[in-house]
């Protein structure tokens, strides 16, 4: 059985209004992976992986560049339990 984890990532740099969030949606879709991704107030963008070692460590990668128009600074990872608690892969909108 494949091992399954759980990554929680904050990106910053210039990563609102260049498409990041669909993106990276695209990007979890593509690797079967469960999980969110939102902005937040201060600019920065937030997301939660869930899935295969392997594929998780994919988007996380990602992470690092994005999409075309973002300027990635810093990508923070916090890695973790899989918990299975998503059904799908969301974009969020608004803050809580």
């Amino acid at each position: 059985m494949m091992e399954m984890c759980r990554a929680h990532v904050i990106i910053s740099g210039l990563v609102q209004g260049v498409f990041f969030r669909a993106s990276t949606r695209d990007k979890a879709l593509s690797l079967e992976l469960k999980g969110w991704v939102r902005n937040l107030p201060n600019g920065d963008v937030e997301a939660v992986f869930e899935g295969p070692l392997n594929k998780v460590k994919q988007a996380v990668q990602w992470c690092n560049y994005g999409p075309r128009g973002a300027r990635v600074k810093n990508v923070t990872e916090e890695w973790g339990e899989y918990k299975g608690e998503f059904n799908g892969f969301d974009v969020v909108h608004g803050y809580d």
